[in-house]
């Protein structure tokens, strides 16, 4: 195995990050490390705004006049459509080779969608559809963007290591996590509602955007050549295409299944600590942005353990999604936040280092329809774990408890033998 610059090993498919006009990566000063931080800081801005109206989605549908199954299934839904629809997205951009204009189309979404949420408190008996088509909206747009986004930073990140690509990125990502809920915390403080936070992160989307327009000049666009150089790719049915992909693959999509429909969406938990009187509403962003540091750290750490270990560092994932439901519904302050501190662990390994290993276990040109397919059964999971969050934590947490406990050890169960297929293949 070769060595790249800085003696990380290359991987089998990748190259180099090329420049406009067919320059080197040495020549434009343009280095793989630098890609994946440009990524990272898009991805700061972006998390600005759609984690700084996630922190608060839950309360800010209850005072529009939402229950809580409500909250449970909109934002299930809005995870399910994120996650399903990357199947159409994912297939159709490997066809293309239009991996730019997915992921520009994409963010596009996100900082138009989040700042009209300001307008629903004034829209009196319409304002709470509106407001829950607004976040299915920016849901769709994290499916539009999300394949192609991953399939270019899994380029980028290649020689510098998948894990520790995919953990650096993540990282940059939840420090925007971390202060877009802060910023909302700070303007509901200040002005006593909760649509001027949504407001004022139309900043931070508009920045995204001219970010990722820039990054998009200084790494050019290799992957469209590379696309044009293979040829026309033959139309095919999903589920044609969803045979292609290995059983390994398989194995760990049904694994993560299982951790996504265990692992509840934020909206149902900060709804439960404003109505439980565990947080007053102003503070939930804060909880969430602590919860968004703890899915940075344990990106960051998981991510290069990755690189030495493999798959085997995902063994953790179930065993943290287990605990989420006994301590973040718990009647106490400081059980509540643990949970929430790892539920936000949790999150960070399940957006990073698990894309890392679903870029290992396909062809690095399947990548885009790897993870739609992927994502489109997480997604299917999401909408069933919305609703059981929803519902069973306003009813019975033991039983919550219960049922999340048993699917994580399905998914311990699955993921083992996925790494038992993947080392005997």
């Amino acid at each position: 195995m070769s060595e790249h610059a800085g003696g990380a090993p290359s991987v089998p498919g990748e190259v180099s990050v090329a420049a406009p006009g067919g320059a080197s990566p040495t020549e434009q000063h343009w280095s793989p490390w630098r890609a994946v931080v440009g990524f990272g800081i898009v991805s700061l801005a972006a998390d600005m705004v759609y984690e700084g109206a996630r922190s608060i989605t839950g309360p800010l549908l209850a005072s529009l006049g939402a229950s809580a199954l409500l909250v449970g299934l909109v934002t299930g839904a809005g995870e399910a459509l994120a996650l399903v629809l990357r199947l159409p997205f994912g297939t159709r951009v490997d066809r293309s080779g239009g991996y730019w204009s997915a992921t520009v189309a994409g963010y596009a979404l996100t900082a138009v969608c989040v700042p009209l949420l300001a307008v629903t408190p004034f829209l009196g008996a319409a304002g709470l559809a509106v407001g829950c088509l607004l976040v299915l909206a920016e849901r769709t747009g994290k499916a539009v963007r999300s394949p192609a986004k991953s399939t270019l930073l899994a380029h980028a990140a290649g020689p510098v290591g998948l894990g520790r690509g995919f953990g650096v990125h993540k990282a940059l990502d939840q420090v925007g996590a971390f202060a877009g809920p802060l910023l909302v915390a700070a303007m509901v403080a200040a002005t006593g509602a909760l649509w001027p936070a949504m407001a004022a992160l139309a900043v931070p989307g508009a920045a995204s955007i001219a970010l990722l327009l820039w990054l998009r000049r200084r790494t050019g666009d290799p992957l469209r050549e590379q696309a044009r150089a293979a040829g026309p790719q033959p139309r095919t049915s999903l589920l044609r295409a969803g045979r292609d992909l290995p059983r390994a693959f398989w194995l760990f999509a049904a694994s993560t299944a299982l951790t996504t429909a265990g692992l509840v969406t934020f909206g149902v938990i900060g709804y439960h600590l404003v109505k439980a009187d565990l947080a007053p509403t102003a503070a939930v962003p804060v909880v969430y942005a602590a919860a968004m540091a703890a899915a940075a750290i344990a990106a960051l750490i998981v991510g290069w353990v990755h690189d030495r270990w493999g798959g085997r560092t995902m063994v953790v994932l179930p065993l943290l999604v287990a605990a989420v439901p006994a301590l973040a519904f718990a009647g106490t302050w400081p059980v509540a936040l643990v949970g929430v501190l790892i539920w936000g662990a949790a999150t960070g390994l399940q957006d990073s280092t698990v894309k890392a290993l679903v870029a290992q276990l396909v062809p690095a040109g399947r990548r885009a329809t790897a993870y739609g397919m992927f994502a489109a059964v997480q997604g299917v999971a999401a909408v069933a774990g919305g609703a059981l969050a929803g519902g069973l934590s306003a009813r019975s947490v033991p039983a919550l408890v219960a049922i999340v406990a048993a699917l994580q050890l399905a998914a311990l169960v699955l993921l083992l033998r996925t790494l038992r297929t993947r080392q005997a293949a």
